[in-house]
């Protein structure tokens, strides 16, 4: 029978907005001045900052009546190697536990709320209170995990770039994204906002948002049609993706602009931006792929899918 230590726990953290101000502004009354200047509650960001702290150490005393750990800041994320038979725990907000989870390749994750009275927590069913016995359980196979199904961009020079929630495909700046989009025998030059491609878990996130505004649209032009919208289930068969704000012109079209790509099928865009083309996912801007003019990306859902632990 396994016992405790024999796998390893890695443990991702996150700074809070008050050490992500303090780091900004060098020192605490620096970071208390901005906040109050503007008019905010500082007391709230060190109650959040306390709250984590202590989360943080409860964490960690079960950690090291485990044996084995380590811990990772999210920002080290995209360079740090998992080993196969590693339990991951992430602490921190749901958005922690997408970030995470695209990293791994069918690792056991399991997601920790530093503070049920403030996050919903929906990606986190656990408290730090709970921990010991979920590892005994995940490190036991007696612990149920959800799959999750995951998206990939494939460029064609090999880089990859997962994700959990959405892919975002398109300008770094505020200006047009130029691409052309093929999806099976249906291909079009499009010059758009950008392509959103979803999983069934960002359903209910960034793509639900294109969705309800484009529905607004189409209500406040025809009036008395119903909206409705259905997410869809985290392990499901299919990516959604959405074009937003597509332009038509003489040079580009506005047809394929919403869809799904099923299992083994594949949604290719080229990019036709000089410069400022990038793919990034689940909102983490500042881990992103180049995607410049000639490139072309390969969409597919990811032949590993997360594991969340429930």
């Amino acid at each position: 029978m396994a016992t405790p230590g024999e796998r390893k726990v890695v443990l991702v953290t996150r700074r809070t907005r008050l050490e992500e101000l303090v780091a900004h502004y060098h020192t605490l009354a620096q970071a208390r001045f901005y906040i109050e200047h503007l008019g905010a509650d500082f007391s709230d960001y060190v109650r959040e900052n306390a709250a984590y702290a202590q989360s943080l150490q409860l964490t960690i005393e079960v950690l090291q009546g485990w044996g084995r750990y380590q811990i990772v800041d999210r920002g080290y994320l995209p360079n740090f190697m998992f080993a196969a038979d590693d339990i991951v725990v992430a602490l921190g907000q749901d958005g922690l536990v997408a970030n995470t989870m695209k990293y791994l390749d069918g690792q056991p994750l399991v997601g920790v709320n530093p503070e049920p009275s403030r996050w919903d927590g929906v990606l986190l069913p656990f408290e730090a209170k709970d921990l010991k016995p979920v590892l005994d359980d995940v490190m036991q196979d007696r612990r149920s995990t959800k799959a999750v199904t995951m998206a990939e961009a494939r460029l064609s020079d090999g880089q990859t770039l997962r994700a959990v929630n959405d892919l975002f495909i398109g300008p770094r700046t505020h200006t047009s994204a130029l691409y052309d989009i093929e999806l099976g025998d249906r291909r079009e030059s499009q010059s758009s906002s950008g392509v959103i491609v979803s999983t069934g878990l960002g359903s209910t996130a960034w793509l639900k948002s294109v969705v309800a505004g484009s529905f607004g649209i189409a209500q406040a032009l025809n009036p008395g049609r119903p909206w409705k919208y259905q997410p869809e289930p985290w392990d499901t068969d299919k990516l959604t993706f959405a074009v937003r704000e597509p332009f038509p012109t003489k040079t580009s079209g506005a047809e394929l602009v919403f869809g799904a790509v099923a299992r083994k099928q594949e949604l290719k865009i080229r990019s036709r931006m000089p410069d400022n083309g990038v793919i990034f996912s689940d909102g983490m801007e500042a881990d992103y792929l180049r995607f410049t003019a000639g490139m072309e990306a390969t969409i597919t859902i990811a032949a590993v899918a997360g594991r969340l632990a429930v």
